[in-house]
């Protein structure tokens, strides 16, 4: 028997439009079913428990549920945006705790909003789950017996260690934690692994994905490492690897079930960001259209991109102040990524110019229909109707 242990909330995303009930432990319980015999132990309220049980039969796990009187969503606009959660972190009172003992059984414990949990079990894979305030393995009541694995990103490790790098967080996690392993996940840059008696860090890709719905994907990534080395016993480097693999088919696909049979998967690229400079070519003349190139920059930036924003760098002012001043701004770029809905004729003649010079133009438009876009895809510009996708696209360089 397989053990998640972790929340089942709403989430909904705006763009593209997703309404639905899972959270991490629900997908993560889902993802695993396929392979093995699970139990979720998941706190929910009256209002979402037939929400609970329906998830459960069409996962085909069994539920061990506690109570709680919070009802708990998480909404996004995209899915590479921080999550607005409903109700607020200090407006409610925490329910407890869930308790398990799973004996000699593997058990993947994730934070959870609403509460905490105690596990005790032969082999534990601990994923905090939270970006603002992670509760470290030792402060979770949790006791793995035999085998520990800690998963975190890169800001809950620098968070939970006050390290200045990833490396020496997850050098810290596992001396502190008596770990047996540390994975450090840095979505589009791949996974840093760290293995107690091995003083090699090893990197693990990311893998490349045509679209990329990014919503549960570290708990896709928690529940492959899980079963690959918390049930089968592989080597920590593989079962990364295979998550990474299984977090690419998940992104693009958003099938929600693990496989042994993915022979797609082994031939997928390896990515990763490449370092240069972004030319961010939009219209920035109404709040949306601001918004929009606000987010886009940060993006780019929190992936550790340089990119040259015209508002930013430039500024408003006459023709022949701001052209120049952009298009020198764009030499020094090696690609760009546009915002086309719109048809904004200063991002019209950006990406002519930057074709003709041999930059790679990476166009993101919801709206643009084929017959208006034969310039733009005739000229080798790569045209994505997805924010997500044609972000992480433009970061991966594919």
């Amino acid at each position: 028997m397989f053990h998640v242990i972790g929340g089942s909330y709403r989430e909904i995303c705006i763009s593209p439009e997703i309404k639905q009930f899972y959270g991490s432990g629900g997908r993560a319980a889902t993802a695993l079913a396929g392979l093995t015999d699970v139990t979720l132990h998941t706190f929910v309220s009256d209002m979402r428990l037939d929400d609970a049980r329906r998830m459960a039969v069409l996962g085909g796990f069994q539920l061990d549920l506690v109570k709680s009187d919070i009802d708990v969503s998480f909404g996004y606009i995209h899915p590479l945006a921080s999550s607005q959660t409903d109700p607020l972190r200090g407006t409610f009172e925490r329910v407890g705790s869930i308790h398990v003992d799973a004996g000699n059984e593997t058990a993947l414990v994730f934070g959870m909003y609403e509460g905490n949990s105690s596990v005790r079990a032969q082999t534990i894979i601990y994923d905090p789950q939270d970006g603002q305030m992670p509760v470290s393995y030792l402060e979770s009541g949790c006791v793995a017996t035999e085998r520990l694995a800690i998963l975190m990103n890169a800001g809950e490790a620098l968070k939970t260690t006050g390290a200045p790098a990833v490396e020496e967080a997850g050098a810290l996690l596992l001396a502190e934690n008596s770990a047996d392993v540390v994975i450090v996940k840095s979505g589009p840059k791949g996974a840093l692994v760290f293995q107690n008696g091995t003083p090699e860090i090893r990197s693990v890709p990311a893998f490349n994905a045509k679209a990329m719905f990014g919503i549960g994907s570290g708990d896709m990534f928690a529940a492959a490492f899980a079963y690959h080395w918390g049930e089968r016993g592989e080597s920590p480097f593989d079962a990364a690897e295979k998550a990474s693999r299984a977090v690419s088919h998940y992104v693009e696909t958003r099938n929600d079930r693990l496989s042994l049979d993915d022979a797609e998967g082994l031939t997928r690229q390896a990515v990763t960001v490449v370092p240069g400079r972004v030319y961010l070519a939009g219209p920035f003349f109404t709040m949306a259209q601001r918004w929009l190139v606000e987010e886009t920059r940060e993006q780019f930036l929190q992936m550790g991109l340089e990119v040259f924003s015209p508002v930013h760098e430039v500024g408003r002012g006459p023709a022949d102040f701001v052209a120049p001043a952009d298009l020198r701004g764009l030499e020094t770029c090696d690609r760009v990524f546009a915002v086309l809905d719109g048809y904004d004729s200063g991002t019209m003649f950006e990406i002519g110019y930057a074709r003709k010079m041999g930059i790679p133009v990476y166009g993101y438009g919801e709206l643009i229909a084929p017959e208006d876009s034969k310039m733009i895809t005739g000229s080798g510009c790569r045209l994505i109707h997805d924010f997500a996708t044609a972000v992480y696209h433009t970061a991966w360089r594919l």
